[in-house]
């Protein structure tokens, strides 16, 4: 058996900081990014946990121009969509919002849920099979932060038709989207999320969402 590592204090502050500088990325520079450090970040991913040990989770690097083009345009027309929900002073404010970096971003990733696997001879997700989806967030999530470590940014694209970026991906039948991500080196590092500095929401504290029964 492997002997278990001892996370210092210093491991811990570090972790916390990582958590802390996390950040959804809109943009980046067009410098390329070495093949070797998505594939170290997707390494990572892959230890992430999922139910049943089922690993659900199924990447896409999008690469061809094509490609691409086709998932820019699904987001141009769900904006759209989308900025007609609001009207007054929030539909004002959501179209300066800058909610993508696909144009910029050097590397396109599709994350996808196999709903069909076979893997882990669907341990805990009988009562809860979307329990699939949420492992694959895990891997997201994994992912994101080994991103962050080594000095990359990440940008989680929904607003998205999933099955115009699964016909893009040419997904199986039984893949559902979870996440788009752009990936990138940021133009910036910060510590507050944009949507808040743009003033669209802030941060509410623990509290607000811990209850007791």
């Amino acid at each position: 058996m492997t002997e278990s590592p001892d996370f210092s204090d210093n491991f811990v502050k570090k972790f916390n900081e990582l958590i802390a500088w996390r950040r959804d990325v809109r943009r980046f520079r067009a410098d390329a990014i070495p093949a070797s450090l998505v594939e170290d970040c997707l390494r990572l991913a892959n230890l992430s946990p999922s139910v049943g040990l089922s690993q659900p989770w199924r990447f896409v690097r999008v690469r061809s121009a094509e490609a691409r083009q086709e998932v820019i345009s699904s987001f141009e027309t769900c904006n759209r969509d989308a900025l007609e929900t609001y009207e007054g002073e929030k539909r004002t404010h959501y179209a300066r919002l800058k909610l993508e970096g696909l144009k910029e971003a050097p590397v396109h990733l599709a994350v996808f849920c196999d709903t069909g696997t076979l893997q882990g001879s669907r341990l805990g997700r009988l009562t809860m099979p979307e329990m699939l989806h949420y492992s694959v967030v895990t891997a997201v999530h994994t992912f994101w932060l080994a991103a962050r470590a080594r000095g990359l940014g990440v940008g989680w694209v929904s607003i998205l038709d999933p099955d115009a970026i699964a016909k893009v991906c040419q997904a199986h039948a039984d893949w559902r989207l979870v996440a788009y991500l752009c990936i990138g080196w940021p133009m910036q590092d910060a510590d507050t999320p944009e949507l808040q500095s743009a003033g669209w929401e802030h941060r509410r504290l623990p509290d607000d969402f811990l209850t007791t029964v």
